[in-house]
């Protein structure tokens, strides 16, 4: 069992570390003061309704979060030093903790932080939807205790920023390196989203374990996925072949989406659901096959975001 006395000088050493690299001691959280859990905290109204001020609010909560945990668990601080508080931006942190995550022996980390940094750096909407993202997790998922948690250990979200940068370097017509990046992801996070797959912001991919997402697949704003979800094809026929999905849909665990149909925004996709009709916007798709939910002619409406409430179960009462 450590001592006292070690303990307290481990606590000292930290809190030097942290005054010296993470902007003063005063931006410390005293030991054993932060609640284990606590809902996310608001973001301040700017004039632009986000953008850059937004962005660096989100940074600093999560640097904020970062001195605090290395604080209540010491193990942690080399840890959250050089993933974290050592940064000077979310995108530096982010590009080293995803070139550390996806490296391996011949494809090594350096090459994947300057991978990630480059272009993250060169186009400054996937910074927009990497917060975006990270609010979403924060907001809609309430095991997401902090940012910082998000952006160190829920896979969903670190391979829809890998996804991301695939899916820019695959415009760009870099595609080797897009399909490595897809490759590693797919390795390393069990989540598979084509590189050529478009993808909004707001999205949350709860768990996201066995997540597929084909090359025309399109996914809109505000999209809530669980774990084992498909959006694919129907066969080996080439061309526009995979689903369309509108803004704040949710798709629950385990739902199958076959073929180049339609969901409209804001409708609901049950778990374990097999879909392959188009999905009117503000209705409930559950089943194998997949039914709508009041009848095909009149279906029930709901007047929710489901995307973003995650209400999966209130269409029961009105089979």
């Amino acid at each position: 069992m450590l001592s006292p006395v070690f303990l307290c000088s481990v606590r000292t050493t930290i809190r030097l570390v942290l005054s010296l690299f993470g902007g003063g001691i005063e931006a410390l959280v005293p030991f054993n003061t932060a609640p284990p859990h606590h809902k996310p905290p608001s973001t301040p109204t700017t004039a632009n309704g986000g953008g850059e001020n937004e962005d660096e609010w989100v940074w600093n909560e999560i640097k904020a979060e970062a001195r605090r945990d290395a604080e209540s668990e010491p193990a942690l601080a080399s840890y959250l030093y050089s993933t974290i508080i050592s940064h000077s931006s979310l995108t530096r942190s982010l590009s080293f903790h995803l070139g550390n995550k996806l490296c391996s022996s011949t494809l090594l980390s350096t090459l994947l932080y300057d991978l990630f940094l480059n272009t993250f750096s060169s186009d400054h909407s996937l910074l927009s939807a990497t917060v975006a993202d990270l609010r979403a997790t924060r907001q809609r998922d309430p095991a997401c205790i902090s940012f910082a948690h998000c952006l160190l250990n829920y896979k969903g979200f670190l391979a829809k920023q890998a996804h991301r940068v695939a899916h820019r370097l695959w415009a760009l017509n870099r595609k080797p390196i897009a399909l490595a990046l897809h490759s590693r992801v797919a390795d390393v996070f069990s989540v598979d989203i084509h590189p050529a797959a478009r993808v909004g912001k707001g999205i949350l991919l709860d768990h996201a374990t066995g997540v597929v997402i084909g090359e025309t697949a399109v996914v809109g704003n505000n999209v809530s996925i669980l774990h084992h979800v498909t959006l694919g094809g129907t066969g080996k026929v080439g061309g526009d072949r995979h689903p369309k999905i509108g803004d704040g849909v949710l798709i629950g665990a385990g739902a199958t989406v076959l073929g180049n149909v339609k969901i409209g925004e804001g409708a609901k996709i049950g778990a374990g659901s097999l879909v392959m009709i188009d999905v009117p916007a503000w209705t409930t798709a559950v089943g194998n096959p997949a039914r709508l939910v009041g009848g095909t002619e009149k279906p029930n409406v709901h007047d929710d975001v489901p995307g973003e409430t995650m209400d999966h179960t209130s269409f029961i009462y009105v089979i």
